[in-house]
């Protein structure tokens, strides 16, 4: 298993809305409408930040149908699991 980056987690989660989307992530998929209508940002602002989370390797996308789902990638889940929870700088 390749080695997580958390300094490249960190930059990504930097900005409060990306963190906001994380937090919502751990409960599960997500939809684009979903994130937006929960966290009561646009659409356009929550794909923005998708894509800077998707960069970092934090998130991974789901096709179903015309929907895209979003969710936390495996190798940053498992990180947060086996760190109860905290991301490290190691």
């Amino acid at each position: 298993m390749k080695k997580f980056d958390c300094i490249t987690a960190m930059k990504a989660l930097g900005e409060e809305n990306r963190l906001r989307l994380v937090r919502m992530l751990l409960k599960g998929r997500c939809s684009v409408n979903e994130l937006s209508e929960t966290l009561e940002i646009t659409q356009y602002n929550v794909s923005k930040h998708l894509r800077v989370l998707m960069e970092a390797g934090l998130l991974e996308k789901e096709k179903q149908g015309q929907q895209r789902l979003y969710a936390l990638a495996e190798e940053f889940t498992s990180h947060l699991e086996s760190n109860d929870h905290v991301l490290d700088l190691v």
